[in-house]
């Protein structure tokens, strides 16, 4: 039961189970608390809205002039692309881009979201990976947050989508009509998932049904973390084992780049023997050989909108939160014929 008024310390505590100290340690990011204790700090945090006294003050004081960018992992060329452009559409206003990295977990992406009360943020761009729908719809928070994301979520807040579904569905069409009979997904996966595996093996699917082509489920060759070595492992496990193929769909450009390498590694030419195509239009995808066919999600555009809707909430606009999906295009280069 959320208490009446602004919750405090006390209200958060009482809610964790933990002490007020316990509390203080966790929303000042001191490292003495265990993990499954912060966890539920945390919880407890976002059910009741709890905004520290110091956010108060220097929201009366004026706007920071900061942007949180909450990533999985810094370290994943696709954030590192995103992050270039929106550091330079939010300078054009003034404007500074702060990353955070939650390793893609539930704890913490409450944890950036906590922090980015504490440190004052004007307001947040959050990659969910970690939070469920019902973690989503259960947060209370005053800042401006712009959700960015592959998964349907609660229509609370504003979310920018790929086009995870028609990207992949143009991938594999594409494959189809320039020949390929076998052609695998390479980081799917059979499994009811709504995220980016789940959404992009939907779209593979539907192009298979549209072509009148039968799947074959053998040819759904899964890559969790969808880095290049799991694609180029994915591939090679697939060949070892006599997989007959004739194209590949990566749902990642990383991935894509790992197969290639498992191909090339098994004297399959490209894209004689097997066509490939990615998904991102990451950069790098001009620089391999052959240059990389890949899915374009269209960048700019997530950046243009998730600005403009973190603009509208930081001016206090009360217009209902937008659910976009992002159009995709086809840029074909060396590894489909």
């Amino acid at each position: 039961m959320r208490p009446a008024g602004a919750p405090t310390l006390k209200d958060v505590a009482r809610a964790a189970g933990v002490s007020v100290m316990t509390v203080s340690n966790v929303v000042n990011d001191r490292p003495r608390v265990g993990p499954e204790t912060r966890a539920r700090v945390l919880d407890a945090i976002a059910d009741l809205g709890y905004e520290v006294n110091l956010t108060a003050r220097r929201l009366r004081a004026g706007r920071s002039g900061t942007v949180a960018f909450v990533v999985p992992r810094v370290d994943h060329p696709y954030f590192g692309q995103l992050g270039a452009q929106l550091t330079t559409a939010l300078r054009a206003s003034d404007r500074h881009l702060v990353i955070e990295q939650t390793n893609a977990s539930k704890e913490g992406e409450l944890g950036a979201l906590s922090q980015a009360r504490l440190q004052m943020y004007d307001g947040v761009l959050l990659s969910v990976v970690g939070l469920a729908p019902d973690d989503v719809d259960r947060l209370q928070t005053q800042l401006p947050l712009v959700l960015l994301g592959e998964r349907p979520m609660p229509p609370r807040f504003d979310h920018v989508m790929l086009g995870n579904v028609d990207g992949a569905r143009l991938a594999t069409a594409h494959l189809l009509a320039r020949g390929a009979r076998r052609v695998a997904i390479v980081g799917g996966t059979l499994d009811d998932d709504p995220g980016v595996s789940g959404s992009r093996t939907q779209g593979w699917r539907e192009a298979h049904a549209a072509a009148g082509v039968p799947v074959d489920e053998r040819l759904v060759l899964p890559a969790p973390w969808l880095e290049a070595a799991q694609g180029r492992q994915a591939v090679d496990d697939a060949l070892a084992r006599g997989l007959d193929l004739d194209g590949v769909f990566a749902v990642t450009d990383q991935v894509a780049i790992g197969a290639m390498a498992a191909l090339q590694d098994h004297g399959r030419t490209i894209p004689g023997d097997v066509q490939v195509v990615g998904f991102d239009a990451l950069a790098l995808g001009e620089h391999v050989w052959p240059g990389l066919t890949t899915v374009d999600p269209h960048h700019e555009l997530l950046v243009e909108h998730a600005v403009r809707l973190l603009d509208l909430r930081t001016a206090g606009e009360d217009a209902p939160p937008e659910q976009i999906v992002l159009p995709v295009s086809l840029l074909e280069r060396g590894t489909t014929r």
